[in-house]
Formats: C-alpha cells, structure tokens, sequence
C-alpha cells in the first residue's frame, strides 16, 4: 500500500490533476482545500508526508506549518509559485523541510516525496549508537536528543542533520555533502536549505546560538560538530 500524501490545495482544477499524477505515482492521497482542512487532517488521520501550498484562502502556509510543528514532525514540503529568496527562506524557517516551486513536474515532485520519507524512516547503519558532544547527548537508534539532561524536540530533518554531523566525528562536513546525504537529491547547488536548518537545529541545542559550541561553522566550507 502507498504511502500516504496529504495534498493541500485549493484551487479544485490543480488539486485534481497533482492527486491523479501522484497516484500514478503509487501514493495514496488525502486532500484538503485550506489551511483549516489541513490540519483536521494531520491531527484526525496523521499522513505520511504534507505537500502544503503556501497560498491558501483562510491562512498562507508560513501558519499551517507552524501550527503543524507545534504537534507535529511529519514531513512538510511547501509548494509555491514564488522564487523571492524570502518566500523560500521564510517557509523553510516556518518548519518545511523542503520546498518545490510552480509549474510542478510529478517525477520531480514523486523524487523529492520519497526522498523525504526514506529521510524520515529510523537510520540503520554501522555508526555508534549514542553520541556525546558537551551536554548534548545524540541517540542514533532511538532518535533521542538531550542537552544537559533535558530532551530536545527536534524535526526528522533536523535529527538527520544532526547525526550526520555526529558520525562525522568532528570532521566538516560541506554543505554539498549534507545535501547530498540529508536530502538525497540534487539540489541544484541551492544551500539556503542546509543554512537554514543549521539555524534551526542551533535554536534548540544551543544554549546561545548566537554564540554556538556544538553545531560550528567551517567559515566558506561548511560545519562540524564541536563539543
């Protein structure tokens, strides 16, 4: 059985042709026709992943996803029709994951959906099970994280992000390299949604992320984990 799509849109002509080219895709798919809508859904019938347009008649999208990341670490990609920095910008820091923009292609945007949800699935692997930088503690198994002793809740993008910078031991790892092992897809050389998530990842394991000791920048290379 497919996996589940949450497909918020509302505009009735785009909604029904994005629903028929994912289900060709082999996902099922759920729809909503606001932002309301939206998260009866994410909180009734939990999906697999939300494709969240960001102009919606009731609230825009930057709102959904907040609302959504107040209960919730399901996937999130934002749909647009704008390509302004801060639009793109604005709605990675809202809580997406990741963001696609119109006209969509439906092998692109099938791509990008399941790449998300490999993403999201527990990590497996041969890296040790437990990572210990300063007060803050990283379960790779159980996608446990605490600084000093208190648990940090973080998104499965943001986890991943994390334990790729952990297994790195120090090491720095370049935005390209996150790219390509956080995303797992080419991103066009786009590295504004490395930065921002390395932004939001600071906010909740730093205790001054103006000043940050765990999540460190490598100036022009990338970042590594310090202690």
């Amino acid at each position: 059985m497919g996996r589940r799509v949450l497909l918020v849109e509302d505009d009735d002509r785009v909604r029904r042709v994005m629903r028929m080219a994912l289900e060709d895709e082999g996902f099922q798919v759920m729809e909503a026709a606001d932002g309301s809508q939206c998260l009866e859904r994410v909180k009734e019938s939990p999906p697999d992943i939300v494709l969240l347009d960001l102009m919606l008649p009731d609230r825009d999208g930057f709102s959904v996803c907040r609302a959504i990341r107040r209960g919730s670490d399901v996937p999130v990609i934002m749909v647009t029709a704008r390509t302004d920095s801060h639009d793109v910008v604005a709605g990675l820091e809202s809580g997406a994951d990741d963001y696609v923009t119109k006209p969509l292609v439906a092998k692109e945007l099938a791509a990008r959906i399941r790449a998300l949800l490999r993403r999201a699935e527990p990590i497996a692997g041969q890296a040790p099970r437990v990572v210990t930088a300063g007060d803050l503690v990283i379960g790779l198994d159980d996608g446990v994280v605490t600084r000093a002793g208190e648990r940090v809740a973080l998104t499965r993008t943001e986890f991943r992000l994390l334990v790729e910078l952990a297994i790195a031991e120090g090491r720095i790892c370049s935005r390209e390299h996150l790219l390509d092992r956080v995303w797992g897809y080419d991103y066009f050389g786009d590295s504004r949604i490395v930065d921002v998530h390395v932004r939001r990842l600071r906010m909740k394991v730093e205790s001054d992320p103006a000043s940050p000791r765990h999540v460190v920048t490598a100036r022009g290379l990338g970042y590594r984990l310090g202690g």
